[in-house]
């Protein structure tokens, strides 16, 4: 299955013969001090900076109806999110992993992206489309 979007991989998380948890890291975007006056430019048109690990969440596919739910989730958090960066981890038959077994998992994903390392996860923007970072 193609993943373009959240929901996407929402349909893929529910249709996995083993249930699953989301692992999500929320990311804001920031700009060292001594950022260029292209770089300031590129920053405010929506593109470059640095991401930042703000916030995490962990949730079956089943306690998401969908991005919308997961967008309103955050805004709780009153977090200016510029990417949410996705994972999934497996359970056993129809017994999801508990938000325990996730935290190092999410810790983990954390400390990849604070190195630049988002190969093992999918980036989504505040609209739920992916993203290529690079």
């Amino acid at each position: 299955m193609n993943i373009s979007s959240f929901d996407d991989l929402l349909t893929a998380a529910r249709a996995q013969p083993s249930a699953q948890r989301l692992l999500l890291v929320f990311a804001t975007a920031d700009l060292p001090d001594d950022a260029t006056v292209q770089q300031r430019a590129d920053f405010d048109a929506g593109m470059g900076g640095a991401l930042l690990p703000a916030m995490c969440l962990d949730k079956t596919p089943h306690e998401l109806i969908s991005f919308a739910t997961v967008a309103a989730e955050a805004t709780q958090f009153a977090v200016p999110w510029r990417i949410v960066f996705a994972s999934t981890m497996s359970g056993f038959g129809d017994q999801a992993p508990t938000s325990e077994s996730a935290q190092p998992v999410l810790e983990r994903m954390v400390a990849s992206i604070k190195l630049g390392a988002f190969s093992n996860m999918i980036a989504f923007d505040t609209h739920g489309n992916s993203v290529a970072l690079s």
